[in-house]
């Protein structure tokens, strides 16, 4: 997917996250631009003119005035970002918000009526864009699997995972019982988003194990608190249909009731083995069917940075009339089974879902 021009969209919110999207804007200049973000504190929009070469403002009008962006990324901590919402909504663009769109369920509610009303609310889920993932997706809604019955997911943490546990089931918002429970082990310390560890040390790591039952597809959610970063800790995810299985990168199924296939998924990179075509990822593959086409190419770009560069593009079609990205409806349930994760995990009995109002 391609445009004719580069998307320009608006940030608002200057943190951590909002630098994923001023990373991709500035690596591919021809495909994005960002209209200007928006700050509170002049010293922290100066920053990131220094470093991103994007101007600051200190209001929404002014960013939309100056910059006439396609739609706002809202990227603020999660008790702000509701209020951000409305604002951006009430000027009329649409708006992609970082994850989750709001706390708890009240918040939730109140965001999904400004929908009735017209508001235009995306949200920045990205995971199941990212190449390895997406690559697992395409296979598990293929039909090679058969019924898939299991999806084991140990990737990302909260709404992220349930949303892949949702996705790779092929369960839209069908009520669910969920059981959890929550450990503590400890473990060595690893590096962290501000750099490298610097000395042996051993940290407490919170795991939390959840069951979530379909009825007929069983999710089973499984995050440590320290895998993101942690040097010993891999992530994982299992899918298993009546005739096949994913196991990571390994895929097998039946092609008849006597003949096994078994396929490895691979990722063909640019420049390695004296390629000198750059260092970049073309794709994945496994045998010989292509699962993931780099689109960003020859950006050099994490799997991360590519999926919300997908993102971007989506949701620029999107704001011109196309379909839904990530819509707030299934943001919505998504954070909804993640607070009942934790209901179960924090009282130790099982919970039951009901239907809510985004449904």
């Amino acid at each position: 997917m391609t445009t004719a021009r580069p998307v320009v969209f608006a940030i608002v919110g200057n943190g951590w996250r909002a630098e994923f999207f001023l990373r991709v804007a500035q690596a591919l200049p021809e495909r994005f631009r960002v209209a200007g973000v928006v700050t509170r504190r002049a010293e922290a929009g100066e920053a990131i003119t220094k470093r991103y070469s994007v101007p600051a403002f200190r209001s929404l009008d002014d960013v939309v005035r100056a910059g006439s962006p396609e739609f706002a990324v809202v990227s603020v901590a999660r008790h702000a970002a509701p209020g951000l919402i409305r604002d951006v909504a009430e000027l009329g663009l649409p708006v992609l918000t970082e994850t989750p769109p709001a706390a708890e369920l009240p918040e939730l509610y109140a965001l999904n009526r400004l929908t009735q009303y017209g508001a235009r609310i995306q949200v920045a889920e990205q995971y199941h864009l990212q190449p390895l993932l997406a690559a697992q997706l395409r296979i598990a809604g293929s039909g090679r699997l058969g019924e898939v019955s299991l999806a084991q997911v140990s990737a990302c943490h909260d709404y992220h995972g349930i949303s892949l546990i949702r996705r790779l089931l092929g369960v839209g918002y069908e009520d669910a019982v969920i059981t959890a429970k929550e450990y503590e082990f400890p473990v060595a310390a690893g590096p962290s988003r501000h750099g490298e560890a610097e000395a042996e040390a051993t940290v407490a790591e919170r795991q939390t194990i959840a069951q979530l039952d379909f009825g007929g597809r069983l999710g089973v959610y499984d995050w440590t608190s320290e895998q993101y970063y942690s040097l010993v800790r891999s992530r994982s995810v299992l899918v298993r249909g009546s005739r096949g299985e994913i196991r990571d990168t390994e895929v097998r199924y039946l092609q008849d009731y006597r003949t096994q296939m078994r396929h490895s998924i691979r990722r063909l990179n640019a420049g390695e083995n004296g390629n000198l075509q750059g260092y970049y990822l073309k794709g994945l593959v496994a045998g010989d069917e292509w699962l993931y086409h780099n689109s960003f190419v020859p950006a050099r770009l994490n799997d991360d940075e590519l999926a919300i560069a997908d993102l971007l593009e989506k949701m620029s079609h999107y704001a011109a009339g196309g379909p839904d990205v990530y819509s707030l409806a299934e943001a919505s349930q998504d954070h909804y089974l993640q607070l009942m994760v934790r209901k179960a995990a924090g009282t130790g009995a099982a919970v039951r879902t009901e239907p809510q109002p985004w449904a």
